[in-house]
């Protein structure tokens, strides 16, 4: 859950959960410690976390604490929607690859736990079509039709053993 912080109209900072005013190093603090922050003018209602998050940078850049490059904050200005549209495709990006890599890892972590048996049978993710698959070569299907001659034995190990037991 996001701290709503509550800025007033003489740029006073209010933390609405620990009931005090607070200033930007304090919540610099917050954000350092994994917390996510939402600051909201009083009088508007207007979302002013973007501004406040700059307006932190911009402090640790004149103390000097976070150094950002000259050439790049001149470009930054210079391109600033031309930046800003650039970053926000980049991060979609980012987080799109991201999120299809870890279905991707859950798809072969749920196959590899079938085959391991520690799954029950039918919850296994689908095996990509024949037709999205990649042509295999000789070697590559004679090992293929063993692995499927394989399954079919243990296939019908399991309904011989399913019907021991239903016969109990």
């Amino acid at each position: 859950m996001a701290y709503v912080i509550k800025r007033y109209s003489n740029r006073k900072l209010y933390d609405t959960q620990s009931s005090r005013y607070v200033t930007l190093e304090e919540l610099e603090e917050l954000i350092r410690s994994g917390k996510e922050i939402s600051v909201v003018d009083v009088s508007t209602g207007e979302d002013l976390t973007s501004v406040t998050l700059a307006q932190i940078i911009l402090e640790n850049e004149r103390s000097r604490r976070a150094g950002l490059p000259s050439a790049f904050l001149h470009q930054l200005v210079k391109h600033g929607q031309t930046w800003q549209d650039f970053f926000q495709k980049s991060l979609r990006t980012s987080l799109e690859t991201i999120l299809n890599n870890q279905r991707d890892a859950d798809r072969v972590i749920r196959e590899w736990a079938a085959r391991a048996w520690w799954l029950p049978p039918g919850s296994a993710p689908e095996s990509p079509s024949p037709a999205a698959r990649k042509p295999e070569t000789g070697d590559e299907a004679e090992s293929l039709r063993g692995e499927v001659a394989a399954l079919r034995e243990q296939l019908r190990a399991l309904e011989q053993r399913l019907e021991r037991k239903r016969e109990k």
